[in-house]
């Protein structure tokens, strides 16, 4: 979708999956920070037209700040769009790179598991609450998130990560390689993984060889999957 800045002029162009459908958006304009509304709603006028197109150096990060829209509407579960963590900055990642989401029960933990999958190739991404994790997972995919017991002071029996990972289009969950920690787990369980959905369990007590078991893992599941892949992109569903 594109947008100008109706005092600055400036054009946006955001592509339409970072924007939530039926709702009104407010934009920070990346150059002189006046706020754009972006109106999704069928049949809504989103922005005037564009007039002369301006120099857009510096726009690497914008902001933007979800407003549920006036209308009544029935309450839903879970989080959404104007649960994202109220007007932060939306990061941007160098395209291709594959990025880790790290959920640790606490800040030190988090930044050993951010060490690790960075050893492994990944940009680890590490998120500090429920609500700014899911709203990152709805910009961004993540080719891998972990879990651990304790995130955000969540069960990962009633957790709302495991939620909202279990909603997901399985063509869209296939493409996640979840790892779960916790103190209860034997490490690369199998059945205890699938019955919580996940891709690996890893026991806490592990943590330190977090690494070797993850590489394992997700050798392992690429293997698993490589033909059902390779099929779909000769189908040119992939």
């Amino acid at each position: 979708m594109e947008v100008t800045c109706e005092q600055c002029k400036t054009r946006l162009n955001i592509p339409d999956e970072k924007l939530p459908k039926d709702q009104v958006v407010k934009i920070g304009c990346p150059k002189c920070k006046n706020r754009i509304t972006v109106d999704t709603r069928p049949g809504q006028e989103t922005a005037p037209p564009a007039q002369a197109p301006e120099d857009l150096e510096g726009t690497g990060t914008f902001h933007l700040k979800f407003i549920e829209p006036k209308r009544e509407k029935a309450p839903e579960q879970g989080y959404g769009y104007s649960d994202y963590s109220d007007d932060k900055a939306l990061e941007f990642y160098d395209e291709g790179a594959k990025l880790a989401l790290v959920m640790g029960h606490d800040p030190e933990q988090g930044q050993k598991i951010k060490a690790v999958v960075e050893d492994l190739g990944y940009r680890g991404v590490v998120t500090p609450n429920t609500r700014d994790a899911i709203g990152k997972m709805r910009f961004h995919h993540f080719d891998l998130v972990l879990l651990s017991e304790g995130f955000d002071g969540q069960p990962l029996d009633n957790s709302p990560i495991l939620n909202h990972m279990n909603r997901l289009p399985i063509s869209v969950r296939r493409r996640v390689f979840l790892g779960l920690l916790g103190e209860n787990f034997k490490s690369m369980d199998n059945m205890m993984a699938f019955s919580m959905s996940a891709n690996a369990v890893v026991s806490a007590k592990d943590i330190d060889k977090l690494g070797p078991m993850l590489r394992r893992a997700i050798s392992e599941n690429e293997k698993f999957y490589k033909v059902f892949m390779d099929t779909l992109a000769q189908m040119g569903k992939a």
